[in-house]
């Protein structure tokens, strides 16, 4: 199938014809998701029987108020899921997080707040500045609640049971709702800490701004650092004693935003002639620590940081160029995507320096990486991507590979490609035995044919076998972005 694509430029005006790779993605952009609560009794396949705990993913899911259409993926309102694996069987639960954005507009019945990629007349921004937050893109625990992440606002508390929202979460009153806060919160498996960043945009004196949880919830530590540009961070790194930041010559223009009207999207300007940096600062006191200067590339996500050997080692998914303007116009996405792929930079904090630069020649515009989570800010050798098996060719198309690579290997070392007309979504959950034998990656798929919703679940070191099992859902849900994992055995044993 081919799609036309108008093109103007000097005055005249082309038509570029253009190969559509994912035929029937509108079907899960035109989804109204409906909440649920159920057992998933269509299930394919043996699912190990080490895998015991609850599975929770969040996505933006309602892209749409009646005859009105949002632009970007990420624009639409969070909806979080649920899969909890037992002896029992699985048991599925899905619901909208009920943040001012949606329940403003719930009540309205029509669009009310300007989103990342959509603007409109008359549409408001929080305090004439801020995004409302629509708590979509990632969902963790954390001491004993479970949150719902937006992109630089605080999180929503949910019932990790129920789903249900029960307010937003400002730490005991530690953070206000003008704090920036990133989806990206970074959690150490030995210590219980929680870290994250946020950034105060400003065209005059943009600043980084650094948190860190005790495994309490206390805040321990909050510090500011200015920054060069207010350039659009969505990510870190976090190894055993540092933060690491990857800043992209992606910049806001603040004031385009707030007094022109326009979205975040076109706010955004790629400028790379400013180059990149890896930023660093201490874990343990904020502090800055170096700034190792790169080329101008894009990282939207980093995969993994940890020391070996007094270097640094910074794992990360590096693009030529940013990747938010492949989220539009829904549905027709990644139509001209970027090339790019695993990247592991090898520093020098003594000297400053970059030792090293190691590329896996996957160049796929892979995405969502993810590592065994026992090993985040220690050394990890392998990790788990969705890749576009049809990236380097113009036309719309979406995630359809999962990838398994290991870093002493040149190249994949397993990759799963979806059938025809199916799609991947959800960041691939590393689901390891108590023994660490044994381990397992989970994954969403949609069935555009069939309109069917299911998860997959792989042996993690062989996905090109494909799925060992298949968990059918009874109704059709969106792809989501960003997964976590809470395992309910201790010792070998269920504690559900």
């Amino acid at each position: 199938m081919v799609i036309s694509q108008h093109s103007c430029l000097s005055g005249k005006c082309e038509v570029q014809l253009e190969t559509d790779y994912a035929p029937g993605l509108e079907k899960i952009f035109g989804l109204r998701p409906t909440e649920n609560s159920y057992l998933v009794g269509d299930v394919d396949g043996l699912i190990p029987t080490y895998i015991s705990g609850s599975y929770y993913l969040n996505g933006p899911a309602l892209f749409s108020h009646g005859e009105f259409h949002y632009r970007h993926w990420l624009d639409a309102d969070g909806m979080v899921c649920r899969l909890r694996i037992n002896q029992n069987g699985v048991h599925f639960a899905n619901r909208f997080v009920r943040t001012n954005k949606f329940t403003i507009e719930q009540e309205s019945g029509r669009p009310v707040f300007r989103t990342f990629g959509t603007a409109f007349p008359g549409d408001i921004l929080k305090r004439g500045i801020a995004l409302e937050s629509p708590a979509n893109v990632s969902v963790y625990s954390f001491h004993g609640s479970l949150l719902a992440f937006g992109e630089q606002s605080l999180p929503w508390e949910l019932d990790p049971n129920t789903l249900e929202t029960i307010g937003p979460y400002n730490f005991g009153g530690k953070l206000n709702e003008m704090s920036p806060f990133s989806a990206h919160a970074k959690f150490d498996p030995k210590t219980g800490e929680m870290f994250n960043f946020g950034t105060f945009f400003s065209g005059a004196h943009p600043r980084l701004c650094l948190y860190c949880f005790d495994y309490s919830g206390n805040l321990r530590l909050r510090a500011s650092h200015p920054m060069q540009h207010p350039s659009s961070i969505h990510d870190f790194g976090l190894s055993r004693s540092y933060f690491v930041l990857y800043i992209s010559p992606y910049v806001l223009d603040m004031n385009a935003m707030t007094r022109g009207n326009i979205s975040v999207m076109d706010s955004l300007k790629w400028r790379p002639e400013l180059g990149s940096q890896l930023l660093i600062f201490s874990r343990e006191t904020c502090e800055y620590v170096a700034s190792i200067p790169l080329p101008g590339r894009y990282c939207l996500h980093l995969i993994n940081c940890f020391e070996q050997n007094q270097r640094l080692i910074v794992d990360v998914i590096e693009f030529e160029r940013p990747l938010y303007d492949q989220y539009q116009p829904i549905p027709d996405l990644f139509s001209d995507a970027p090339a790019g792929g695993p990247v592991r930079f090898v520093v020098d904090l003594g000297s400053e320096e970059l030792v090293s630069r190691h590329e896996i020649a996957y160049r796929l515009t892979p995405d969502f990486p993810a590592v065994d989570p026992t090993l985040a800010t220690e050394p990890a050798d392998e990790f788990w991507m969705l890749g576009l098996s049809n990236a380097e060719h113009r036309g719309r198309k979406f995630f359809d590979e999962l990838v398994h690579v290991r870093w002493d290997q040149c190249r994949p070392a397993g990759i799963f490609r979806a059938p025809a007309g199916c799609y991947l979504g959800g960041e691939p959950i590393y689901l390891g035995s108590p023994d660490h034998g044994e381990g397992a990656v989970i994954c969403q798929q949609f069935d555009a044919l069939r309109e069917e919703s299911s998860f997959l679940i792989f042996d993690a070191r062989n996905v090109g076998d494909g799925p060992v099992a298949t968990l059918r859902l009874k109704y059709p849900i969106h792809l989501g972005f960003h997964a976590s994992f809470h395992s309910s055995l201790r010792n070998g044993e269920a504690i559900l």
